[in-house]
């Protein structure tokens, strides 16, 4: 009996957006990543595109025997195989009826792996939110909930410098958290607070789970609430999740989150979620990075300097500490003033993050060094500046 070979065209035409994403992508020239299941994926949309149905087979065989879990993989090649037998007008046709949402959630995996793959920032540029990292902070985790993906830095002598990149799953209504159970990821400054251990967890969380701070001190302010957010795996018979399906989440398959455990260090490693990054040439993060130093060690000064009008100027008229405004905390200091004959300000080890939201604050924290006339002390302050007047000014200052 002879077996009818349908035109390799065919095959193309059924995954025809998927290889036109990838033929769009290779004009960006890209930087590659060999890390994960995208290398062999695009491999395969390339051979697709070059109208190679076998190699491109054999390209998903080895896909599905490195990643034997990777539901993606099936379908595409269940996809070709069909193809053999009949035209196919659609990615993920042979799927019944019942099958429809989760091959739509397929494919929107495929474009968001596709795309991160192909389109990786340069590596000159600087996510825009990573201005300081103090010294025993080794990495800094940043998501782009737009694109499925989590880029990881390691602080290489004050700058940020790129180290990984993995596919993520965040929240089945997007992000910008606001209320407990609105199936968002939240958008802001946090960090790892604890690692939770497979043993300790449903399945459902896979190989472990790292949960951040959210809400911090400023979704607080802003009326935000809801918790148990977490970084985390994914259930032992799944390999990956589609881009939008937890409750607001960011999660990772197993072997990523794996590889990523390695660089978090709990209550140090910051996690900034944002809906889109925005990035910085290095000249231009400098820049950013040095104005905002200067202002802080302008602040420090004019402390130091007993001046009470200019240590004001620099609280803004939103400024709240506990129950104090910025008129109550100005005479708090001005009545401790009054009994020093003089101040000493040192500010060490400074880490400065910048709020990817609306809210566009910068979180600073450091070590205080604080002596005067008759009172020394060292504390871990936190504060959020905020531009008010297109000046840098403290929005809110308390003990970290």
């Amino acid at each position: 009996m002879t077996t009818t070979r349908r035109s390799p065209g065919v095959i193309a035409a059924a995954l025809s957006a998927l290889v036109l994403l990838f033929a769009s992508a290779i004009s960006a020239q890209p930087r590659y990543s060999d890390s994960g299941p995208e290398p062999l994926l695009a491999r395969v949309f390339e051979q697709i595109e070059q109208n190679k149905w076998e190699p491109a087979l054999q390209q998903l065989e080895a896909l599905i025997k490195a990643y034997p879990n990777f539901r993606l993989a099936h379908l595409i090649k269940g996809d070709l195989l069909l193809a053999r037998a009949k035209p196919l007008k659609a990615f993920g046709e042979g799927s019944t009826d019942a099958q429809r949402d989760k091959v739509a959630d397929l494919r929107e995996e495929a474009v968001a792996r596709i795309k991160a793959y192909k389109n990786k920032p340069a590596a000159d540029y600087i996510p825009r939110y990573l201005l300081q990292m103090r010294t025993d902070q080794e990495h800094a985790v940043v998501v782009d909930t737009q694109k499925s993906r989590l880029y990881l830095y390691q602080n290489d002598n004050g700058t940020p410098r790129f180290v990984a990149d993995y596919y993520i799953a965040h929240g089945k209504l997007g992000a910008d958290k606001l209320r407990e159970g609105d199936k968002k990821t939240p958008i802001g400054v946090y960090h790892v607070t604890a690692s939770l251990p497979r043993q300790k967890l449903a399945d459902f969380y896979g190989s472990g789970a790292f949960p951040i701070s959210y809400p911090n001190e400023w979704d607080k302010r802003m009326g935000r609430n809801g918790h148990g957010i977490w970084l985390h795996g994914t259930p032992s018979d799944t390999f990956s999740r589609p881009p939008k399906a937890s409750d607001g989440c960011v999660v990772l398959a197993n072997r990523d989150l794996d590889d990523l455990s390695k660089s978090l260090q709990i209550g140090l490693t910051p996690v900034i979620i944002s809906n889109s990054i925005e990035w910085l040439s290095l000249d231009d993060w400098q820049s950013e990075r040095g104005a905002l130093l200067a202002m802080i060690d302008e602040w420090r000064g004019d402390w130091e300097s007993m001046d009470i009008d200019r240590y004001a100027r620099h609280y803004s008229k939103k400024f709240q500490s506990g129950r104090q405004d910025q008129a109550g905390w100005i005479e708090h200091k001005r009545k401790v003033n009054a009994g020093k004959r003089w101040i000493k300000v040192e500010a060490r080890n400074i880490s400065m993050f910048r709020d990817p939201g609306r809210d566009e604050y910068v979180v600073v924290t450091f070590e205080q060094d604080y002596q005067s006339s008759n009172l020394s002390n060292v504390m871990k302050k936190r504060q959020y500046w905020i531009k008010e007047d297109g000046r840098w000014k403290i929005v809110s200052e308390d003990a970290a």
